[in-house]
């Protein structure tokens, strides 16, 4: 997000963003799980990197003679969002990979989904579940149908080859594949899962309201990371806040 209003503040554009943090719960079930159908099948089962999601992606990429598909999970995403740019080196992937083996070591399943859903970017300036539902569907996150959740689900991938406003067809075919892929039986979340936070304890220096913040120093920078997301240092500030 701070990348983006910096290239914004350059090109003289408004480099006002939106983006209203909430907690867990105050994001729609509905959301949680399309994002994790959609996303990261395999979330509760793996410790940050979902090797069985990486050889099938080889394969497929092996056989098309070209790279087209990802296996980056939720925890991948979320190190890629919060600390690192968007270039494709060897040596920024080894950092999200050292980045997201410490989130998956001090952070709860909840945790992570939690930052992730409060970080990942929906569309044009807007990151965030509760930004993105009240652009789209003029409502707060914690009051998505199921197909509503869907449709920001099939967002993620990409915010601009699937923007519902342009791309309305688009976006309702990749919505209708992970409706079906919800209506399988569901994965029981470990205990910590169902974790409740304040919007204050889940985002100690933010403030609630569509105008990003300064960005402060992280404090934790592994193998170089670089900071990307407002409030990263609160975010990842204290070891009580993130076993939370």
């Amino acid at each position: 997000m701070e990348r983006r209003r910096q290239e914004l503040s350059r090109s003289g554009q408004n480099a006002r963003l939106e983006w209203t943090p909430v907690p867990l719960d105050r994001i729609s079930p509905w959301l949680r799980r399309a994002v994790i159908v959609a996303e990261d099948a395999r979330f509760y089962q793996h410790g940050g990197v979902d090797w069985n999601a990486v050889r099938e992606a080889a394969g497929k990429n092996w056989d098309r003679g070209r790279i087209r598909i990802g296996a980056s999970t939720i925890t991948q995403q979320l190190a890629k969002n919060l600390y690192l740019s968007p270039s494709r080196t060897p040596w920024r992937k080894f950092r999200e990979l050292v980045i997201t083996r410490r989130l998956e070591s001090t952070l709860s399943k909840a945790r992570i989904l939690e930052l992730y859903l409060n970080v990942v970017e929906f569309g044009p300036r807007t990151y965030g579940a509760e930004a993105a539902s009240r652009r789209y569907f003029g409502k707060p996150a914690a009051v998505l149908s199921a197909h509503e959740a869907a449709t920001l689900a099939a967002v993620i991938p990409s915010p601009r080859l699937y923007d519902p406003v342009r791309h309305p067809e688009r976006v309702e075919r990749r919505a209708r594949r992970i409706l079906r892929l919800m209506q399988a039986p569901e994965e029981t979340p470990p205990a910590d899962s169902p974790a409740r936070m304040s919007p204050a304890r889940a985002f100690p220096n933010a403030t609630p309201v569509p105008v990003l913040p300064p960005e402060p120093t992280p404090e934790i920078s592994p193998v170089g990371a670089s900071p990307a997301a407002p409030g990263s240092s609160a975010i990842l500030a204290s070891s009580e806040s993130m076993g939370r």
